[in-house]
């Protein structure tokens, strides 16, 4: 499974306009907590941008040019982190946003961490695996010196999985002197279990949603049995948020992904659905337990909890009039645009942002990276355990500080994490 689900029939989603809501997110942010001028500079911009395009020789003996994205934001805590995406609609400006947001991300969950993001512009689903194999493996030998275990390390993202990074790590490896293959494991994390990777890291993205959606329920003396919940993609993110759900008694009742909607008000059954996608290409359109659904009307669902868990800007200024749900938890990386969230936040519905909702996958990662850096192996109870208490602390800090600031549980995450990384600065000054 990968990390996101894409839309094949809107190949080219609206990624226009990320920069200018996490800029705009940033801005406010900065202004609540009067940032000093000259670091707001340094984080207004990326440290570096890099653009390669490699040749990759086809099936069919075809040469084929690929263009390949890898943007470093800030390293003010440590080596930039951030997933890899294969997606036609990747480019330089998605990438920055998205390495953005990596930044604050990190930040706020209290990693040794910065901000980085890329990928590659392509249709994962018109190549065959060894095509993407030799694409994957390409990719990596052009970034060559630009990623490394202690200075940048990629991670899974949308269509983009397990295997992805063991083709990644492999080939990084093979470039290193012998004596030093095995001491840059770390270099990417995600990887499958028999290589290097983290028990768990498969479920931390979708775990630590259902975490934040349960803390949030507790804040508000609710109780999760028999709340409705959509989940709009189905990949990795959006099956383990639900998966754990339905364990605490809440009822699937809406799911959309790249082919279609399904709605069924008396539940669906998360495992079934699961099961049905893997015979039918991924998809969950069909499925015999629930009925087809527009598209348009999947927002409209009446549900308590709504999970966007696929691509950027899926909540706009047009749908978010229409969402029925009380609270919105961000699978995705920016699914609400600035105007849409003005509007969901005038309505009274909260959101957990995705810089603190999805966090369980970076943290995840960086227990994959502490586990290999350290030549340790953490069992799945375990490594559970750890991510429930780091997202706990996580929560209840932005909660807290969303409180006694009156402000939305956004803002607030945004100021924690500025905050650490102008404290960094302050501390350490800026070279020479």
């Amino acid at each position: 499974m990968t990390t996101a689900t894409i839309d094949k029939k809107n190949k080219k989603m609206p990624v226009k306009g990320m920069m200018d809501n996490v800029m705009e997110q940033f801005n406010s942010a900065a202004d609540l907590i009067e940032l000093h001028p000259n670091i707001r500079k340094i984080l207004s911009i990326t440290n570096n941008e890099i653009v390669v395009h490699f040749p990759v020789k086809m099936d069919n003996g075809d040469v084929e040019i690929f263009t390949g994205y890898r943007v470093q934001h800030n390293n003010a805590l440590g080596p930039y982190k951030g997933g890899l995406r294969y997606h036609p609609t990747v480019d330089i400006d998605a990438a920055r946003a998205l390495a953005m947001w990596m930044t604050w991300k990190t930040s706020l969950a209290g990693l040794p961490y910065g901000g980085g993001k890329g990928g590659i512009q392509l249709d994962p689903s018109i190549y065959s695996q060894g095509e993407l194999e030799r694409i994957t493996r390409r990719f990596t030998f052009a970034l060559a010196d630009n990623i490394g275990p202690e200075h940048d390390i990629p991670a899974p993202d949308v269509n983009t999985n397990s295997q992805t990074m063991a083709w990644m790590a492999d080939t990084y490896m093979s470039t290193r002197p012998p004596a030093e293959r095995t001491a840059n494991q770390h270099v990417v994390t995600g990887k499958p279990d028999g290589s290097g990777g983290l028990e768990g890291r498969d479920r931390a993205t979708g775990y630590g949603v259902f975490l934040t959606i349960k803390f949030w329920a507790e804040r508000n003396n609710e109780n999760l049995e028999g709340k409705k919940f959509i989940v709009q993609g189905f990949g990795n993110v959006g099956y383990w948020a639900a998966y754990f759900l339905e364990n605490e008694g809440a009822k699937l009742v809406a799911v959309q992904d790249a082919f279609g909607s399904i709605r069924n008000i008396n539940g669906i059954k998360v495992e079934d659905l699961l099961n049905y996608t893997k015979i039918n290409n991924g998809s969950v359109s069909g499925f015999p337990g629930a009925f087809d659904l527009d598209n348009e009307r999947f927002f409209t669902s009446e549900c308590d909890i709504c999970i966007p868990a696929a691509l950027g800007n899926q909540i706009t200024k047009e749908n978010a009039p229409k969402i029925k749900a009380r609270l919105i938890a961000e699978g995705a990386n920016g699914p609400t645009n600035v105007d849409g969230e003005k509007i969901l936040l005038d309505r009274g519905i909260t959101i957990i942002p995705d810089i603190l909702c999805n966090s369980g996958g970076v943290i995840g990662s960086y227990f994959e990276w502490l586990q290999n850096r350290n030549g340790e192996l953490w069992q799945l109870d375990e490594v559970m355990i750890k991510l429930e208490k780091k997202m706990k602390e996580s929560f209840n800090k932005v909660y807290a500080f969303s409180e006694s600031e009156a402000m939305d549980l956004r803002t607030a995450a945004f100021c924690i994490a500025i905050k650490r990384i102008e404290k960094a600065y302050i501390q350490r000054g800026i070279f020479p």
